[in-house]
């Protein structure tokens, strides 16, 4: 953790209201994690406990306390894209993905009308079947 960049991270949201989840989006961003000594860090710039950033950090899947090394494909399994196909097609791909990718359920990706919907860093991918999927997996 590099704690110059960790504060000028909490002062471009320190005068927000509720500057927390903004602020540990950001250093999940920047770090690929949120260490337990960022949650100390962070506790104390926006006079915190430290359970209380850890309970926040604990409580959202997207927060992780060390990087992933593998790509992270997440796949929506919420109900929209379970009743087009989600849940089968999960099956699929972490048969088809084996180790080297991580792929993690997510719930709503917005794209409810053209489910069954993925998301690969920033980038959404919509109407999946396996041989949309596959590919997207291959590209990884």
């Amino acid at each position: 953790m590099n704690a110059e960049e960790l504060d000028r991270i909490i002062a471009r949201h320190g005068t927000r209201e509720g500057p927390l989840l903004p602020i540990l989006h950001d250093v999940q961003h920047a770090f690929g994690c949120v260490e337990e000594a960022a949650i100390r860090h962070i506790a104390q710039a926006l006079n915190l406990s430290r359970a209380e950033v850890h309970g926040v950090v604990s409580f959202y899947h997207d927060f992780r306390s060390a990087p992933e090394t593998r790509p992270v494909l997440k796949l929506c399994r919420a109900e929209a894209c379970q009743a087009r196909g989600s849940e089968p097609l999960a099956a699929w791909a972490k048969g088809k993905a084996g180790d080297r990718i991580a792929i993690e359920p997510v719930y709503c990706l917005g794209l409810c009308s053209v489910g069954p919907n993925a998301m690969i860093g920033t980038d959404l991918h919509a109407r999946l079947d396996e041989r949309r999927l596959g590919a997207l997996i291959e590209a990884l």
